[in-house]
């Protein structure tokens, strides 16, 4: 039995979508290039008929897409998203040009669920959607003019996603077991909890702190023993409290 094409494992997320002709023309986009996983975001407008337009003959993405009313719904058991943004961001997890960014999504994807999240039209990613990827991607454009439609956007990265797949038939480093989006999220409140209860973290002038901590644990790509032991860690620290 063949093994699954990585490609079907990376969902592209498009945020509070303003515009459905840009949904039919993302999965347009999707489908020139083999993708074929959407998931929405509170779209304004969806289902409707300006998407099935701009699809042309990619309606069958459309008719597959998830509807999302949060963003832990569409990152749920991710091991690795990325964040599409031309900003630059403060306390930003790690950054990555598109190629590099691809290259590094596909390592990923060749074994488990992945996710390039897009922000709405007109305001992109807010900061907390941002917080939630272990990566940034930015698309090098002309540094005067750098905003991108957002579905011309969706097909630079699936063309990227593609060309790194055509690059290597095999991932350069291994991957172990990463850990997933829900496992982190679990830990992050483990320790935000236990924080709490030790008095080092003041829940109502929390600062920047937990947006620092998720900044930390991003760039190391926990595996999800790792987080079991830092959990079991939080666990016996917090019987002592």
């Amino acid at each position: 039995m063949n093994s699954p094409c990585p490609l079907d494992h990376i969902r592209i997320v498009l945020s509070h979508t303003s515009h459905p002709g840009n949904i039919g023309a993302a999965a347009r986009a999707m489908k020139t290039m083999g993708l074929s996983s959407l998931y929405l975001i509170n779209p304004e407008s969806f289902p409707d008929r300006e998407a099935d337009a701009r699809a042309v003959r990619a309606r069958d993405i459309l008719e597959k897409i998830k509807v999302c009313t949060e963003l832990d719904e569409a990152l749920d058991n991710t091991v690795l998203s990325a964040a599409i943004t031309a900003r630059s961001r403060d306390l930003s997890p790690d950054v990555f040009d598109a190629r590099q960014g691809a290259r590094e999504l596909l390592r990923y994807a060749r074994h488990q669920p992945v996710a390039l999240l897009f922000g709405a039209e007109t305001s992109g990613l807010t900061t907390a959607e941002v917080s939630k990827c272990q990566m940034i991607i930015h698309i090098p454009a002309n540094p005067e003019f750098t905003s991108l439609n957002l579905a011309s956007a969706v097909q630079v990265m699936a063309y990227e996603l593609r060309m790194a797949l055509m690059e290597n038939d095999e991932p350069a480093t291994p991957v172990g077991s990463p850990a997933s989006f829900n496992d982190l999220e679990l830990f992050y409140a483990h320790l935000e909890q236990a924080m709490i209860a030790s008095d080092f973290l003041d829940p109502e002038k929390p600062k920047l702190l937990m947006q620092r901590i998720r900044r930390l644990f991003s760039k190391a790509r926990l595996e999800k023993e790792e987080v079991q032991i830092l959990r079991g860690i939080l666990t016996a620290l917090g019987k002592r409290w």
